[in-house]
């Protein structure tokens, strides 16, 4: 596999993100340390290990999860192209949560110990990583909210409508349709719902036209109607950075 200069990024050209300037992308091409690819199921990061590296996803799509000491898990968001894993260990020292892969991923790769190079020498990627934390703690307090607030259906319309606008903000699928190669039960496990319970929402909004979850591809003929059950932004979500 040959790897990718940042100077030709294929995340530049998404919509959600704000492309770094020539002077960044020397820099990160310096600071890369290289490329993994992992096959669907792989534990990429553990929960209680002291990972080396930390990582920028380029393709594939995998999950966040917390496993308590019964074995019960919870999901704790869905991980995309674009997002950064791994830097709750850079900074805390071990890893708080899983991250595995659920489908083949591509990964950029950079070393835990050059991260002070990046606060030292490049003060605007390193507010870059604020940003991206910032952003994280944001979305696990509207997570919160959800959990305590909002009733199974406008749950699962929540959980839709944001995987829903991410992916389409990526260029997947259509305007109307994404790739969602997900499992029932990992929704039900983000949102505290039982899968039975979560399958008959799925079938309510499916029956009322809302969206319609099967073979690997969600569809929403109507985001803005989806969002009001949801009762949360039919906008898309700000651009952001990233590695």
């Amino acid at each position: 596999m040959k790897m990718i200069s940042c100077h030709d990024c294929p995340l530049h050209d998404c919509g959600p993100f704000i492309p770094h300037s020539e002077e960044e992308k020397t820099f990160l091409n310096g600071f890369k340390a290289g490329e993994m690819s992992v096959e669907p199921g792989t534990q990429i990061l553990l929960e209680g290990s002291n990972a080396p590296q930390i990582y920028t996803v380029l393709e594939g799509m995998g999950l966040r999860e917390k496993t308590l000491e019964d074995g019960r898990r919870q999901v704790i968001n869905f991980v995309l192209p674009g997002d950064l894993l791994g830097l709750q260990a850079g900074i805390m020292g071990e890893m708080q949560h899983t991250v595995e892969a659920v489908t083949r991923m591509r990964l950029c790769v950079f070393r835990r110990e050059s991260l002070w190079t990046l606060f030292r020498n490049r003060p605007e990627l390193a507010f870059d990583l604020t940003w991206i934390a910032a952003a994280e703690e944001h979305f696990l307090g509207e997570t919160v909210a959800t959990l305590g607030q909002r009733g199974g259906i406008e749950r699962v319309a929540w959980a839709l409508v944001k995987i829903f606008l991410r992916l389409r903000g990526l260029e997947k699928g259509t305007k109307e349709a994404v790739p969602l190669p997900y499992r029932q039960q990992d929704l039900a496990d983000a949102l505290g719902l039982s899968l039975v319970h979560t399958n008959k929402t799925l079938s309510r909004l499916r029956a009322k036209r809302l969206a319609d979850w099967s073979a690997g591809t969600l569809r929403v003929p109507d985001v803005a109607a989806l969002a009001e059950v949801a009762m949360t932004d039919p906008e898309a979500l700000p651009r952001r950075p990233f590695l």
